[in-house]
């Protein structure tokens, strides 16, 4: 595929709306609100069910740009059936794990962007 097609598939796949389960949820996340490094793709099978099967994807740059990682995204959605795409654009947090990377309770000592802020109110494009 040329360059930015799988972004568009994607894209394209997110405005079709709710189309019912299974559910493909997908969060960007980053040290800042300007640079995702880290994707994350959830399947959520059917209403009140866990997010599961679950796949993570790792950059150094902006991830959303990577058509190999959009590519093996759209892999994992068909794989999994989804029948609908929830994604957001922005970035929502950092991408480092509370009590995995960093103590529960605590703010990440690598991402001081974050610090004191709540992912859901202070998000800025």
């Amino acid at each position: 595929m040329a360059q930015g097609n799988n972004r568009k598939a994607l894209n394209k796949k997110a405005r079709k709306g709710n189309k019912g389960f299974p559910i493909a949820t997908i969060a960007f996340y980053g040290a800042d609100n300007k640079t995702a490094t880290k994707l994350v793709c959830a399947i959520v099978p059917y209403e009140g069910g866990a997010p599961e099967p679950m796949r993570k994807w790792f950059s150094a740059t902006e991830i959303r740009k990577s058509e190999l990682i959009v590519k093996e995204v759209l892999a994992f959605i068909d794989e999994n059936e989804a029948q609908t795409v929830s994604m957001v654009d922005d970035i929502l947090s950092c991408p480092h794990e509370e009590g995995i990377d960093y103590p529960e309770g605590e703010h990440c000592p690598q991402c001081l962007y974050w610090k004191g802020r709540d992912r859901f109110i202070d998000r800025i494009s």
